[in-house]
């Protein structure tokens, strides 16, 4: 088989040819290839739990706690506002009956959507009977997810996980 180049010269296609032109595209398919594996473990871990072992294990406890907490029928409201580059984090928990409940040890994880150098944790203080609050610093804007916990006498009362988008502006 002949090719024309340049109208007048023809050249011929010879199986090196083709086997240097199949090398070359494979090649290039492999390296594109590793590039996107490599990029993408390297910026993700992808590690939600430590042990999924435990995290099973653990699954019923998990179960019967939420339920209790479904059954206190607690209302709970949080808010993550601009504070300059910080985040004002304030949360209020009231009873069923409406009466405001004092005296929980209450956590925040504000947890970045991609990159987990970016998360913060903070203990909140209860600075209103109900109403627990804390700033966080340096948070930029983003998707983010806010879990809570609060506890009392060491047993857990209410978990949370909420998705967040928070800008500063």
């Amino acid at each position: 088989m002949s090719i024309a180049v340049d109208g007048n010269k023809q050249r011929r296609l010879t199986g090196r040819a083709v086997l240097l032109w199949l090398i070359g595209f494979f090649g290039l398919i492999f390296a594109v290839n590793f590039a996107f594996v490599y990029f993408s473990i390297s910026t993700f871990p992808g590690l939600e739990v430590e042990s999924s072992y435990q995290a099973g294990q653990d699954f019923e406890k998990e179960v019967a706690l939420g339920r209790e907490q479904t059954e206190r029928a607690w209302k709970v409201d949080a808010s993550v506002k601009p504070a300059g580059t910080d985040a004002a984090v304030s949360i209020s928990f009231v009873d069923k009956a409406g009466a405001p409940i004092s005296g929980l040890a209450v956590s925040v994880q504000l947890i970045h959507a991609v990159d987990p150098t970016h998360d913060h944790t903070a203990k909140l203080s209860e600075t209103a009977p109900g109403v627990y609050t804390a700033s966080l610093e340096d948070v930029p804007d983003g998707s983010w997810v806010l879990n809570i916990e609060a506890d009392k006498d060491g047993q857990r009362l209410f978990k949370s996980r909420n998705q967040l988008d928070y800008k500063r502006s």
